[in-house]
């Protein structure tokens, strides 16, 4: 098989395994209640998101190495 043939059958098979991950993702809709998580908080300890029940909770996910500033 040549090589490109090869490059071509990978990408294919990488576009497959995403698309089927994604389809056993729990969607939220806008204005559905998001699901109760529990993540590590920058002070220490664990940060529930049912503990914030009430206030205005902005949630955003960024890669690690990634600095938003």
């Amino acid at each position: 098989m040549r090589q490109a043939n090869k490059v071509f059958l990978a990408l294919l098979l990488l576009a497959l395994f995403s698309l089927a991950g994604a389809h056993f993702a729990a969607a939220v809709e806008v204005g559905e209640k998001a699901p109760d998580f529990e993540l590590d908080s920058t002070k220490g300890g664990k940060l529930k998101l049912s503990s914030l029940k009430g206030k205005t909770v902005l949630i955003n996910f960024y890669i690690l190495d990634f600095d938003p500033t």
